[in-house]
């Protein structure tokens, strides 16, 4: 069953050109990520959060890749992460069109 992961946290740039400028590199590496089956970024400019919604295969691949990303992000500077892992809701999701196709 597919997990859903979350992530937010603050963000070092103030717009979100300046966060497509920043985060490009990371954005390519997403996809080569075990178990990544897509992603969302998210950006709020008013209350400098940025941070993604993410469509992972399993909750193990979710997990490691939160574990990995938290440091990452850590070690770029990054605060305030906090990463979810959610179990999703298949068939009301499908009523409201989810992309969760595996």
């Amino acid at each position: 069953m597919p997990k859903l992961l979350q992530v937010d946290f603050t963000l070092p740039v103030s717009n979100n050109a300046d966060l497509q400028e920043k985060m490009r590199e990371l954005a390519n590496s997403i996809n080569a990520e075990p178990g990544v089956i897509w992603k969302i970024w998210t950006f709020n400019a008013e209350q400098s959060l940025g941070g993604g919604v993410y469509l992972f295969d399993t909750h193990s691949n979710a997990q490691q890749y939160l574990d990995m990303h938290s440091s990452r992000l850590t070690q770029m500077g990054i605060t305030n992460i906090r990463g979810v892992i959610f179990d999703i809701n298949e068939p009301l999701s499908n009523i409201n069109h989810a992309p969760l196709t595996v």
